[in-house]
């Protein structure tokens, strides 16, 4: 056995998998290490709703009594936490909201099944914004999560939870789910691989819908190589998902080696605009330079419609949120407010005091695009726009093979500094929303630093493209080492 078990914490999900299989040390060597980290990170970060702490021992040892049995499934015995949305049976579901803070899933999501069925270990659920509403972590019931480079720091959203666990170096891989950027946008904030793939690529049966034409399941991890690792473990038609796309799933950890060199990659001029931080901007640019020095061509590319994605989305979104979130009234499951007078009652006094304030915002703004009189002028006119946005991305796909640009405009925020302006809280997701408007697959990779904090560079592909932004992101990742560093605090 390996000595000093406690520096595992250090290992991508990959040398792990090859360190378990080699037998340096155990599954539950492993996960006893990482809960240590939990423990120790914890009251600091807030990355954790719930620790599933003797479970995660329970299935540690058995992974270790299947593996001597000769079981080699690919994810045996490692560790992985899911983001608070995916149902997990007999444990707790809340999606970071009141609403649902005493709801145990009896059922896995699909999802978690596949992973679980390849071996891996649970170690617990993230914290995330109340039903993957917001771009901070601020909205959580659960209170926010603070970034590790810098704890008065946000570590972006929604996924912020997995994020920071991810860059604490608490775990290796994490899940996430992103609507408008809440994968990629927090992985760029926290120097972290995050992945969002096609549109009904991944499952999303029990994941707990915010808007089910946006919502895609994904990964945060530290690298491309582990990214790649899950998603062909989580990739696949699923019956039970009527948005599931029945399409072959390629080896994409082998399809990494796939070169650079030849590879044409758009460079969207409209993100390169007054609203994108000069230091983020200098290491996007540089990361490109290096991408082009290996062969790659970088042709500019115009995507005419993209700076109406924001409005687009924040009509689109909060309707379908409308829609979804109707289900939480106090009568099956979840909060249900007290004493209630009569069925009005119960239902005003139960889904206010449950919901926050960000998602009774985007209800009432999703009701009200839908209304009559309004539905016209508001929501037909935006899914016409999606519709020319995602023409636009058609149509640069003919030229080019990747679409690269910053994941966000900035680098961390402070806590509480956008939290009075919805508006310019939005605008953190202006580079990420236009591929899911257009159902398309992206990916951030850490591509330096600005003063201190992480950037991150974006990379979009056609659809069903995953393994040629994973290739690039793989091969970027062989000639820097901007993933492999972490926050001091938690080395």
């Amino acid at each position: 056995m390996v000595q000093g078990t406690d520096a595992l914490y250090t290992w991508s999900l990959t040398d792990l998998a090859r360190g378990l299989k080699d037998g340096e040390f155990s599954s539950r060597e492993l996960t006893e290490s990482l809960l240590r980290r939990i423990d120790d990170h914890q009251q600091r970060l807030n990355a954790f709703i719930t620790v599933t702490a003797d479970a995660a021992l329970q299935r540690a040892d058995a992974a270790d009594k299947a593996r001597a049995n000769g079981d080699e499934s690919l994810l045996n015995g490692l560790p992985i936490v899911y983001k608070d949305l995916f149902c997990t049976k007999g444990v707790l579901t809340t999606c970071g909201s009141r609403i649902l803070a005493n709801f145990v899933s009896p059922y896995d999501a699909t999802v978690v099944e596949r992973i679980s069925a390849a071996g891996a270990v649970m170690l617990g659920k993230t914290n995330m914004d109340e039903f993957a509403m917001g771009s901070s972590n601020e909205t959580s019931y659960y209170g926010p999560v603070t970034n590790p480079w810098n704890k008065k720091l946000s570590p972006g959203g929604s996924s912020g939870g997995s994020a920071a666990a991810v860059a604490a170096r608490i775990v290796p891989a994490a899940t996430g789910t992103d609507t408008g950027g809440s994968i990629r946008q927090p992985a760029a904030l926290t120097g972290t691989v995050g992945l969002k793939p096609t549109y009904g690529r991944v499952s999303r049966f029990g994941m707990v819908a915010f808007a089910s034409s946006l919502d895609q399941a994904g990964v945060i991890t530290r690298s491309a190589e582990d990214a790649a690792l899950l998603l062909g473990v989580m990739a696949g038609y699923d019956k039970r998902d009527s948005t599931s796309v029945d399409h072959p799933v390629p080896d994409y950890v082998a399809g990494l080696s796939k070169p650079v060199k030849g590879l044409k990659i758009g460079i969207v001029r409209q993100h390169f605009d007054e609203g994108l931080a000069a230091g983020c901007e200098e290491r996007v640019k540089a990361a490109l330079a290096v991408l082009k020095e290996e062969g790659a061509t970088l042709i500019e590319v115009d995507l005419p419609n993209i700076d109406l994605s924001v409005p687009t989305y924040y009509v689109v979104a909060p309707a379908e949120c409308s829609s979804n979130l109707s289900r939480f009234d106090g009568v099956r499951f979840g909060h249900r407010a007290d004493n209630p007078e009569n069925l009005l009652d119960l239902y005003c006094r139960t889904r206010s005091e449950g919901f926050g304030a960000e998602v009774q915002r985007r209800i009432m703004t999703g009701t009200y695009v839908l209304s009559a009189g309004y539905y016209d002028a508001y929501y037909l006119k935006a899914q016409k726009v999606r519709q020319l946005i995602s023409q636009d991305f058609k149509k640069a796909f003919e030229n080019v093979d990747v679409i690269a640009g910053p994941t966000a405009p900035t680098t961390a925020f402070a806590i509480g500094e956008k939290t009075d302006d919805p508006i310019t809280m939005y605008l953190n997701d202006i580079y990420t929303i236009g591929a899911n408007l257009a159902g398309l697959p992206g990916i951030s990779v850490p591509c330096g630093f600005a003063d201190g904090l992480p950037v991150g560079l974006q990379l979009v592909g056609p659809h069903f493209a995953e393994e040629t932004i994973l290739a690039c992101a793989h091969q970027y990742q062989q000639l820097t080492d901007w993933h492999a560093q972490g926050p001091e605090e938690f080395s």
